[in-house]
């Protein structure tokens, strides 16, 4: 289920000149609320309305594999986008595999990166009246393990299979839900346990805890260590999610197991993407806003400081290596006029 968010003009502390484009009238797609992806495009969203850039209309509770293909076809202005995406559409492969290598390569070669930042890591988790009592009981169990399609699916079977050895559809039963559905699928009974994305707080859980208490698995740090595991972080699209679970706010109803106080898991790396054509000033416009308000995005929901917003290093943003997507040359200035290096392998 998607929603349209409209975001009209509203005051922001931010303002700068922009006559070249000034008040765009710009599409987005994101998220479910309660996300990584939808908080940050609903804060630029605010800030660029603010700051006289352009008006946003957002359409929520979007699947993100359409969003990266919307935007590369010109259906959309921006939207946010796992970057095991791009990888993904360049080579014509997993939800992109009907489109072909040839025409996949062709549409991510039309899209650019305005900024990165971490969606949030990945568990397990479950009811403390379900069976499941960490990662290796999941066998011959049902596993609530993301949406019909795209990367969060794809990197939650990933997970499960480096930590335990099992398969989707071989071992243990994956069952697949629309975000917007999926606070409902969990509280059901629908699957024994749920491998899902996690943020610190986590509004699917909260909302879940209705309907009992629950128990939350960290990655052992055996598979954590493992070459396999390490390998799979340096995978497009994919980081590490290490916290110190000492700075985490407890949350009612919530147990969070972990060997040693540290939560430690996959990360999903993504970017506010929009297309190469983009104008220039407006693609600086907007990724400056962003830069002269980290500490907005990091204040706009408790879980967004986890997120490393402003960040640059390849190692953590997912840029480089084997990801095709650039910063969109407007970006580049923009990054660099505030003081910031992009490393080279990023620049288009």
């Amino acid at each position: 289920m998607s929603r349209l968010l409209a975001l009209p003009a509203l005051a922001a502390a931010a303002t700068f000149a922009f006559s070249a484009n000034a008040q765009q009238n710009l599409t987005a797609e994101t998220a479910s609320p309660g996300t990584a992806p939808h908080t940050a495009v609903a804060t630029l969203a605010e800030l660029a309305s603010g700051a006289g850039i352009a008006n946003f209309q957002v359409a929520e509770g979007q699947t993100l594999t359409n969003s990266l293909q919307n935007v590369a076809q010109g259906k959309t202005d921006l939207a946010a986008v796992p970057l095991i995406l791009p990888f993904l559409l360049s080579k014509g492969a997993g939800p992109y595999a009907k489109l072909g290598k040839k025409k996949g390569a062709e549409l991510a070669a039309t899209t650019a990166v305005l900024y990165t930042y971490r969606y949030g890591g990945y568990g397990l988790y479950a009811y403390d009246s379900s069976s499941v009592k960490g990662w290796m009981d999941l066998k011959g169990k049902t596993v609530v393990n993301g949406p019909p399609r795209g990367a969060a699916l794809t990197n939650a079977r990933a997970l499960v299979r480096l930590i335990t050895g099992y398969v989707d559809g071989k071992d243990y039963k994956g069952v697949q839900s629309n975000w917007g559905q999926m606070v409902k699928t969990i509280t059901d009974g629908t699957g024994d346990a749920m491998v899902l994305p996690v943020t610190f707080p986590d509004a699917r859980i909260i909302r879940s805890l209705g309907s009992g208490s629950i128990t939350l698995w960290s990655t052992p740090v055996k598979a954590w260590n493992s070459k396999g595991m390490q390998k799979y972080l340096k995978a497009p699209g994919i980081g590490p999610f290490v916290v110190d679970l000492d700075t985490v706010k407890p949350v009612k109803g919530l147990s969070i197991v972990s060997e040693d106080g540290k939560w430690r898991s996959s990360a999903t790396l993504g970017a506010e993407m929009v297309r190469t054509s983009m104008d220039f000033e407006l693609a600086k416009a907007l990724t400056k806003v962003f830069l002269d308000n980290l500490d907005a995005y990091r204040n706009k929901a408790p879980f967004m400081r986890f997120t490393g917003v402003g960040e640059t290093d390849p190692a953590l943003t997912g840029m480089c290596g084997p990801n095709p997507v650039k910063y969109h040359p407007g970006a580049v200035a923009a990054w660099e006029e505030s003081g910031r290096k992009l490393p080279d392998c990023a620049k288009p």
